[in-house]
């Protein structure tokens, strides 16, 4: 099927085989290769479409975003356009990063402005959740693991996301199973004036840090919205429901089905600051203490069982026989070294082990030494 991007079309389905609207008569193909099949979505500023780029022998699939703003607000519509183009140009900058949509195309057909970028199968997190349940710890070690290599990227390149959370974050329903950081609409540039400039409080606000809903959003804004992320992915909870605003601070802790490890706490913690100066400023912080305490190290190690020692100087076992047992293992040695040259297995040998007797009173009286040298210091 082909789908009509004419937003006034009362009929936009059409067979996937005509290249113009059989009931308007828009043209059907953009840029004459990007068909639209499906509405995904909708928002205040336009629609996002399911698409095929037929000018590729495999056909794949990918998304248009038509930008048609419902507000008449000028300064709504000159928000709306300025977002826009931002999404456009930071999708540009940021390259072919495996876990970030590649831009295709962004230009204006018909009086309409579209961007087409590559197209994420998958489930979004908030959808997981949904489906799943909560996520247990190991799961959160993994999710910031491979997003906070994402976020070091971006601002490596100083774009701010400012939209991070469950609905923006895809896994991949392929055998990879990649995170994918989607919707760079709000994201900002982080250069030069653009640093120290107040600008519009973007993001939703259950994962927005305290300093951008003020509309200054800086690096640490976006390790916030994760941190918040990540809690709600472990209480099936708002943010919101976790913060006690009488004692200004969190208390997710409290809604946890399965309780985690103290060394994610602190780390979730501190992502969760709500002054900027105590949160982690830079990703390359959470990655050192996320390193520091890999989910081996956040469980208490079993500490191995002592291996019994004899004091230094201890005398042989047998000492601690009584002196009964003595005389019969020293009889046992008499006749050993008697009758037989080769000791027996698992027998006490003398300090000699191939004594050459000239006679049997030797070897008594050797024997005799031994008997009142243990004998003697049987005490206890």
């Amino acid at each position: 099927m082909s789908y009509c991007l004419n937003p006034h079309c009362p009929k936009p389905e059409n067979p996937d085989d005509v290249k113009f609207c059989r009931t308007c008569g828009t043209k059907l193909l953009l840029k004459e290769r990007y068909r639209a099949i499906k509405p995904i979505g909708q928002g205040g500023f336009g629609k996002t479409f399911l698409a095929v780029d037929e000018d590729k022998p495999s056909k794949p699939r990918c998304v248009i975003k038509q930008f048609y703003p419902q507000s008449q607000g000028t300064s709504t519509l000159a928000k709306a356009v300025e977002l826009f183009n931002q999404e456009a140009v930071q999708l540009d900058e940021l390259g072919k990063h495996p876990q970030i949509p590649e831009l295709l195309a962004y230009f204006t057909q018909e009086n309409r402005q579209y961007l087409v970028q590559e197209f994420i199968d998958g489930q979004n997190l908030a959808q997981e959740l949904a489906h799943k349940g909560a996520f247990s710890e190991t799961q959160i070690w993994q999710l910031l693991n491979d997003l906070l290599s994402v976020l070091q990227f971006c601002h490596a390149r100083h774009v701010i996301h400012r939209d991070i959370k469950p609905e923006n974050i895809i896994r991949e329903s392929n055998a990879e199973r990649k995170l994918v950081l989607v919707d760079f609409g709000a994201a900002k540039s982080a250069t030069g004036a653009a640093l120290n400039k107040t600008g519009t409080s973007i993001g939703s606000p259950e994962y927005v840090a305290p300093e951008q809903m003020r509309g200054k959003a800086i690096f640490a804004s976006d390790i916030y919205s994760l941190g918040a992320t990540c809690i709600n992915l472990l209480t099936v909870r708002s943010p919101f429901d976790s913060y006690d605003t009488n004692n200004d601070t969190w208390v997710w802790q409290q809604y946890l089905q399965t309780p985690v490890s103290n060394e994610l706490s602190r780390i979730l913690n501190k992502m969760l600051a709500s002054i900027p100066i105590r949160r982690y400023q830079t990703v390359d912080e959470v990655l050192k203490d996320l390193n520091k305490y890999s989910p081996a190290a956040a469980k208490p190690a079993i500490a191995p069982k002592p291996i019994p020692q004899s004091p230094p100087n201890s005398p042989p076992n047998f000492v601690s026989k009584s002196p009964s047992q003595l005389e019969r293992e020293l009889e046992e040695m008499k006749t050993q070294f008697m009758g037989n040259s080769k000791p027996q297995p698992n027998k006490i040998q003398p300090q000699n082990p191939t004594p050459q007797p000239s006679s049997s009173n030797k070897i008594d009286e050797e024997l005799e030494e031994l008997k009142a040298k243990y004998l003697g210091n049987n005490n206890p």
